[in-house]
């Protein structure tokens, strides 16, 4: 029974934010990992994800907003960014080895290199396209640049903010399923074993639970972005 609540949670996710639809793909896609018996390993992929994305959103959030408001921390940022968006995602291992050793932290370390740059980008972006004229009316009012910021211009910017923590997120799921090549285990565990022992059949049995999981986590991170959208647009 226990087993279930994961299922019941995410299923009740889904009606919170309003899709049926998403509830009911969420429910027959976690029923599929049940009964192929990858349960456990799908619980230990997303716990991993989920701390790999909460530390990235963690350091991502506070380097946008300060690419956004300091021209010279954007130049300094933007060739890193670039350069960590355009090495194969293998490379990032590596790091995560040299620190760690083998096994989940060394898996999560490498995650969070690879999954970061798109909440960085996105909140930089998010933040910068906020009106000129909406800011100053704020400094007219006399708000501090650090209301300016927290009641302005990162409300403003959550829907761009938003794209990005979901960007992350399906990065950071990728790679956690890659991190399976240095003992983070996870369901890239059962197709690094498929894969080793050329079984095919149990490779793709884990590769659509992967592709079920991916779908239905990228489905609810766009429903809760486009309800805060919904819900901005509506107070404005």
């Amino acid at each position: 029974m226990a087993s279930s609540c994961p299922v019941l949670a995410l299923a009740l996710a889904s009606f919170a934010v309003g899709r049926w639809a998403l509830m009911i793909f969420a429910t027959v896609a976690f029923l599929y990992i049940g009964f192929m018996g990858l349960w456990e390993n799908t619980i230990d992929t997303i716990a991993l994800m989920v701390v790999a994305v909460a530390l990235s959103v963690a350091v991502g959030l506070p380097l946008g907003v300060l690419a956004a408001r300091n021209q010279t921390a954007d130049r300094i940022l933007r060739p890193i960014l670039d350069g960590m968006q355009t090495m194969p995602s293998f490379v990032y291992l590596l790091p995560g080895i040299l620190f760690f050793g083998l096994g989940k932290p060394a898996g999560i370390f490498a995650t969070i290199i690879y999954a970061v740059p798109p909440v960085i980008r996105l909140t930089n972006l998010g933040i910068r396209q906020v009106s000129p004229e909406t800011v100053e009316a704020a400094r007219s009012f006399g708000a501090s640049p650090l209301q300016i910021l927290s009641k302005v211009q990162v409300p403003m910017a959550l829907p761009t903010i938003m794209a990005g923590i979901n960007q992350t997120t399906m990065l950071a799921l990728s790679m956690v399923t890659i991190a399976s090549m240095v003992a983070a285990g996870g369901l890239g565990d059962n197709v690094l074993r498929a894969i080793q022992k050329n079984e095919v059949g149990k490779g793709i049995i884990a590769g659509l639970a992967i592709v079920f999981m991916a779908i239905v986590i990228d489905r609810l991170t766009q429903s809760v972005a486009r309800s805060r959208q919904e819900a901005l647009s509506g107070g404005l």
